[in-house]
This record gives C-alpha cells, sequence and structure tokens, in this order.
C-alpha cells in the first residue's frame, strides 16, 4: 500500500521537485541526485505527515532543505578537498559547472551571471525568490513552506529583489 502511494506522489510531483532542485542547485546532475534523495525521505517520513500543510507544501520543505543540506555538503567537500590539495599537492575541487538544461546556449552567461548572484544571496532570500519567481508560487505558499508569516515574505521578497539589483549593477 505504501509503495502505491509513493508512486502516485513520486508521479505527480517529481516533475514540481526537481525543478525546484535545478533552479536551486542550477545543476542537473545535482538536481536530478538531490530529487531521488527527495522521494527517498518522502518514503521514509510518509508516515509522519500530519497534514498540518497541503502535501505539495510539505513536499516543497523536504525539497528545499534537501537542497540546503547539498549545498552545505558540497561546500564541506570543497573545504576538505582543499585542504587535502595543500597537503596532498593535489588540485582541489573546482567550483560546480553551470549546468541548467532551460538555458539556451546565447543566454549561458548571462544567466550563469544572474545565477551567481542569486547564490549570495541570504538562503532565506534565495529560497523565497526562487519559490515566487521560478515556481509562480503565492506568498501564502511561500510562507507555509519555510515556516513563517506572509509579511515576513514580502519582506524577504523586497530585500532579495534591492540586493539582487544592488549585485547586478
Amino acid at each position: 500500500m505504501k509503495e502505491i502511494q509513493i508512486k502516485e506522489i513520486y508521479d505527480y510531483h517529481s516533475e514540481m521537485v526537481f525543478n525546484l532542485c535545478l533552479n536551486y542547485l542550477q545543476n542537473e546532475h545535482d538536481a536530478e541526485e538531490v530529487t531521488q534523495d527527495v522521494f527517498v525521505k518522502i518514503f521514509q517520513q510518509i508516515d509522519s505527515f500530519q497534514q498540518n500543510s497541503s502535501l505539495k507544501t510539505w513536499i516543497y520543505k523536504i525539497a528545499v532543505n534537501q537542497c540546503l543540506d547539498f549545498i552545505k555538503a558540497k561546500k564541506r567537500q570543497k573545504r576538505f578537498g582543499f585542504l587535502f590539495s595543500i597537503t596532498d599537492n593535489t588540485e582541489h575541487l573546482n567550483d560546480q559547472d553551470f549546468n541548467h538544461p532551460g538555458v539556451l546556449m546565447e543566454n549561458k552567461e548571462a544567466t550563469e551571471h544572474i545565477f551567481k548572484q542569486i547564490n549570495q544571496l541570504p538562503h532565506n532570500q534565495k529560497t523565497a525568490l526562487i519559490l515566487k519567481t521560478m515556481d509562480e508560487l503565492s506568498q501564502k505558499e511561500i510562507a507555509d513552506i519555510m515556516n513563517i508569516s506572509v509579511k515576513a515574505v514580502e519582506s524577504l521578497l523586497s530585500r532579495a529583489k534591492a540586493n539582487l539589483k544592488e549585485k547586478l549593477n
């Protein structure tokens, strides 16, 4: 029974999760990996879903948290790789390549620059901005996903846009 339920959830929400991960990580391979992690976590925690929010909101929360965890792990890996390279005289890990399949080649450089600036925003601003502009969620849905008020979402979006505008100028 649980397997059937997970398959239906996967079939209905996998594209949404992948797109969120892709927008967050800007790398197709990483987005696929994190999408798999999200559905493993859903499978493990489906019995604890209390329906205090919609299933979609619960899945978005898991996906955002998995993306943040993945980014933190990459940063730790880069730091470890750098320390290892100092002691071992090998090259340290390169920065992650920008690999977003939705971006045309001629727009890649400009889009990569914008995403680099978005990645420099504080995580809560980045999350609100991605959920609003790329996933086109309402401020209420974003508030539910982030466990904050709608006013706090408005503030985050306003600061994110101002910070992004400053970085891009």
